[in-house]
Formats: structure tokens, sequence, C-alpha cells
């Protein structure tokens, strides 16, 4: 009987998993986004999230013990150093995941999954005022001027549209 087996194994061995895991939150921690399929990511977010809230605590023991599942000295002085600062007054909910369009190879579902507080990527976007062409012109605005070149160049295709109606 399986009753309270609950994660995903990801049709992997336990100790495949749990390298796969180690590599993925360290490359997370690192490069703060990373592109992955949709039930890796679900599963990272597992396995992350618990290091996360560990990292608030910068004592020796909670190194070692974040170092145990990393397994990789750069990521976890980035972890303790950086990311702990920037997700300090925040108690959950540390990553996110973007769903994307399917993988073409083998339709699996691809998606983004980052650091909830490194969202430079999806800020940047909504931050920017983007220009719409769809309002007229304010009256009163600056006046525009058409300079000969540009006359010549709009005459021009209208004369041939006419000389070839007739």
């Amino acid at each position: 009987m399986r009753h309270g087996n609950k994660n995903n194994h990801l049709g992997r061995t336990y100790e495949h998993r749990a390298a796969m895991l180690s590599n993925m939150a360290s490359s997370l921690i690192l490069h703060k986004r990373i592109l992955t399929t949709l039930a890796k990511a679900k599963e990272l977010r597992k396995y992350v999230e618990p290091l996360l809230t560990k990292s608030k605590d910068d004592t020796t023991h909670s190194r070692r013990v974040v170092f145990s599942y990393l397994q990789n000295k750069e990521s976890v002085k980035v972890l303790f150093d950086e990311v702990a600062q920037r997700i300090a007054t925040r108690n959950g909910g540390y990553t996110r995941i973007i769903k994307l369009a399917s993988r073409a190879g083998d339709n699996a579902e691809i998606c983004y999954i980052e650091l909830v507080d490194y969202n430079a990527f999806t800020s940047a976007a909504s931050t920017e005022k983007t220009k719409t062409r769809r309002g007229r012109r304010k009256k009163g605005g600056a006046t525009t001027t058409v300079t000969p070149e540009v006359e010549a160049k709009v005459e021009t295709p209208a004369a041939d549209n006419n000389e070839a109606a007739a």
C-alpha cells in the first residue's frame, strides 16, 4: 500500500532524484530563475522552500544542514549572504511557477520557477509605461512639420495607383 507517499518520483531512483533536485535547487539559487517541466518545478518547490526558510537563521548549524542538501559551497554562500536578506520579511511562498507552452518533442508542460523577491524579469515589464497609439493627438500640442522628402514619398504611391486605375 502507498499510504502517505505523496512525492512524485519523476521516473527516477531515489539517488537520481535527490541529486537532480539538489542541482536544480543550486541553479535556482544562483540564477534566480530556471526553465524546467511543471512536475519537476512542483517537486523543486517542496525541496527548496524549507532550505530558504532555514537560511533566515544564519548559524553554523543551519549552514551545514543546507549544505548537506545542496552540496555546493557557492550556492550556500549566495543563499545565506544575498537571498536570505531579501526574504527575511516574507513568511513563506518564496518561489513562483510561471507556466509556459508545451514542449514540442514530448508535449511536456514547461514553466519557469523563480524566486519571488528577484522578479526583475516580471516587474521590469510591468513598471514601464507602454505607449499606445489608440488615442487622438492632444489639441494644442506640438505641431508636426512635413518635409519635402516625406511629401514626395507620400504622394508617389498615390500617383502610381491613380495612373494604374486610369
